[in-house]
């Protein structure tokens, strides 16, 4: 079931919300500390004893042939739709790609900016039951687009690794496959630990000691973001379907007992029905236990006076997932703000974002969506600025240039330009 409340119990829900993530595990922020400064100081050797500790094996790398014999391992029309997705993903991102730029300013000279991509990627995969190839995908497709000249992907080293990761590697053309998990794996690609390189940004979920190294080594290499547990919010008139409604909800719920679904709607009708057809799914879907117990705290549906309010809410919670199924559900895009991924119409459930449609799954979550975007090629690149003057586009603004130095009394500033033009 999922509470139903009015909308004047909006902020409380929302407060809860927030404090699924709010809460930090000292312990775990603690022991990711230590790896990493471990792997700082002492390289392979800490990698592979904490490798040995936690996995049962040392890293090792897995040869080309081995994600060949998993593509053709895995079910054919498994690699079709995987081959279709990389396919939807890299024409998405093949669009948004930015390109080098020049131009002559107001004064007279050349001005612009060079894009590259980053030279070298790593890519987290988590292993065992949370081994998800559509994660492969979205990270790295984009950054095969960006250009990076070298993507290195890691995976704890599982008994059985699994086929279909292995089989969405080769499909996203990622060049190394490295068996390592852990804050170990984190630490090894931050500061380089023997066979394993150092890598510009590392992107792709984890476990929370993954999470908390990644956050610890940001700065010494890019990351991707913080993940937070997942959320759907769905925004909903009297048209919609309630099946379609609680399907939807309930594709967030089973992720996590901590995911976040929640339906702002007009109709208490809807609201009663999607309730009633939330209990009726949930009887035969596998995940039921998940489901309930986060429904339970962290789902409800607010019932609101107007779909704007509806829309200002969406933009307070900035949800990673956000659903609008009205009967006009375009005309209320231009009020969202805040959202990792807008799903318009019945037709568009979020598990088409997930897999299939292009635009990446990798969202910010727990509100972040008011100022992180989600990852695509741009997240892949990194840009150079250009100048170039020739004397005579220079001379006429030299002395503004020595004024503004002056003023800060950065002399050696001023008499950069100063010398160029002496008799």
């Amino acid at each position: 079931m999922i509470q139903i409340v009015p909308e004047a119990q909006a902020p409380a829900v929302i407060a809860a919300m927030r404090a699924r993530s709010a809460e930090k595990n000292g312990a775990i922020q603690a022991a990711a500390a230590a790896i990493l400064k471990d792997v700082q100081e002492r390289g392979w050797a800490a990698v592979e004893e904490y490798s040995l500790k936690f996995d049962g094996k040392a890293p090792y790398e897995i040869p080309g042939e081995e994600l060949e014999a998993a593509y053709a391992a895995c079910p054919p029309a498994l690699i079709r739709a995987m081959e279709h997705a990389a396919a939807n993903i890299r024409d998405y991102n093949e669009k948004l790609l930015a390109k080098t730029q020049e131009w002559t300013s107001p004064d007279g000279g050349r001005v612009g900016r060079v894009v590259r991509g980053l030279a070298r990627v790593g890519i987290y995969v988590p292993g065992g039951t949370a081994a998800y190839p559509s994660s492969v995908l979205m990270n790295a497709v984009p950054a095969r687009v960006a250009g990076v000249e070298e993507i290195v992907m890691v995976t704890p080293p599982t008994e059985n690794l699994n086929q279909a990761v292995l089989a969405a590697a080769k499909i996203a053309g990622v060049d190394r496959v490295i068996a390592v998990g852990g804050a170990q794996a984190v630490a090894a690609l931050t500061y380089g630990a023997g066979f394993i390189p150092r890598v510009d940004k590392l992107v792709g979920p984890g476990n929370a000691y993954v999470a908390a190294a990644k956050r610890l080594a940001y700065g010494a290499l890019d990351i991707d973001m913080v993940a937070g547990p997942s959320e759907v919010l769905v925004i909903a008139d009297g048209s919609a379907d309630p099946k379609f409604v609680a399907a939807d909800l309930l594709s967030q719920a089973e992720h996590d007992k901590l995911a976040s679904a929640v339906l702002l709607t007009t109709s208490q009708a809807l609201a009663e029905a999607v309730d009633g057809e939330i209990v009726r799914q949930t009887g035969y879907l596998s995940r039921s236990e998940i489901m309930e117990c986060s429904l339970r705290d962290f789902g409800c549906a607010i019932v609101c006076g107007s779909l704007e309010a509806c829309a200002a809410l969406a933009n307070d919670i900035a949800p990673e997932h956000l659903e609008i199924v009205t009967e006009d559900p375009r005309a209320l895009l231009p009020s969202i703000r805040n959202a990792g991924a807008v799903f318009l119409g019945a037709w568009s459930p979020e598990p088409l974002g997930d897999y299939l449609a292009g635009p990446d799954h990798v969202l910010p979550t727990s509100g972040t969506a008011r100022f992180f975007s989600p990852l695509s090629v741009e997240s892949f690149l990194k840009t150079m600025s250009v100048i170039e003057y020739s004397r005579a586009a220079l001379a006429p603004i030299r002395e503004e240039i020595i004024a503004l130095a002056e003023t800060e009394k950065l002399t050696a500033h001023a008499n950069s330009i100063r010398v160029r033009f002496e008799d």
